[in-house]
């Protein structure tokens, strides 16, 4: 065991010693997997700001159903029952003329002159069934339940708010195309991240095949050969990880400073920087976990070739 841990010891310590030697050329690599690993931050962080943001607005989302002034309260809310029961409502909220005036008042108190007006006359709103969708795609389900005949003639009128589909709509496009093209820089940036690590640890190879050669005549495993290689990659990883998250942090300062405005297109600063800065450790996890897997397979992939090379 403490043969192992030795052998363990003597390997990090070669790493670390290879970085050292290799620093100028690990600049290149580092910079390119800094670049690919700052794109995937941010395009999770963007694609979890997006989702909040359709939440939201989904969640104001409604249809209004007008009764008509013949239909009693006891009528009224059975329509509401029947509707609840219909596949694509998730809940409806029935509100009777005195409870929907009051509503009205509550929005338009900062209006005294609406208030006037609707004051200086009788209640004119009627009784509203409030009905919140399930799926904004099947609306088209309600209003053709409403539209039959049975139903018809419950009601006088019907709203429906279309810009705010239409601003979904485009939040998901928005969403879709972001993902389409952090996925191709993520994977075009990786792939020229590993070819760089594979060229830098094959200069490095070549730089040191007589030193590699001697280890091999004298009996070094192929891990104790490889693992020097695998662990300078890693640093690479490690810091390229560290410092994308860095530069992302640094991004929403700079943004917090700059704008002061809450949102920026349909991307909402403050909720991108409190996400990040909630998922701190998650984010910082996954950018290590996916540094040190690209640098060690390109680092592997590298070594294995100098190897089966040697022993052909």
């Amino acid at each position: 065991m403490n043969r192992k841990l030795i052998t363990l010891t003597r390997i990090i310590n070669a790493g670390l010693i290879n970085f050292i030697r290799n620093a100028w050329l690990a600049i290149a690599a580092m910079a390119v997997m800094i670049i690919t690993l700052t794109i995937v931050l941010f395009s999770v962080i963007t694609n979890a700001t997006f989702s909040h943001t359709i939440a939201q607005i989904t969640e104001r989302i409604d249809v209004s159903v007008y009764l008509k002034d013949s239909i009693d309260e006891a009528q009224g809310r059975a329509f509401a029952e029947k509707l609840q029961s219909q596949p694509n409502v998730e809940r409806v909220t029935y509100l009777s003329k005195e409870q929907a005036l009051e509503r009205y008042r509550e929005q338009n108190a900062n209006n005294p002159e609406v208030l006037n007006a609707i004051n200086e006359t009788d209640n004119p709103l009627p009784a509203t069934i409030q009905i919140k969708p399930r799926d904004l795609d099947k609306i088209e389900d309600i209003r053709n339940f409403l539209n039959q005949s049975e139903n018809a003639a419950f009601w006088g009128d019907v709203s429906y708010r279309d810009d705010r589909k239409e601003a979904i709509d485009r939040i998901a496009h928005a969403t879709n195309l972001l993902q389409r093209a952090g996925l191709a820089a993520v994977v075009v940036f990786a792939v020229i991240s590993m070819l760089i690590i594979f060229n830098t640890i094959q200069m490095a190879i070549f730089n040191r095949r007589d030193e590699l050669t001697i280890m091999r005549l004298l009996g070094a495993t192929t891990w104790y050969i490889r693992g020097p290689f695998v662990v300078e990659t890693v640093i690479y990883g490690i810091l390229s990880a560290i410092i994308s998250v860095v530069i992302i942090n640094a991004m929403f300062v700079a943004a917090s400073s700059a704008l002061q405005a809450t949102s920026l297109g349909l991307l909402d600063i403050n909720y991108s920087a409190e996400y990040f800065r909630g998922h701190f450790w998650q984010l910082l996890t996954m950018q290590l976990v996916l540094g040190i897997l690209i640098g060690a397979v390109s680092s592997i992939i590298a070594t294995r070739r100098y190897l089966k090379f040697k022993t052909s």
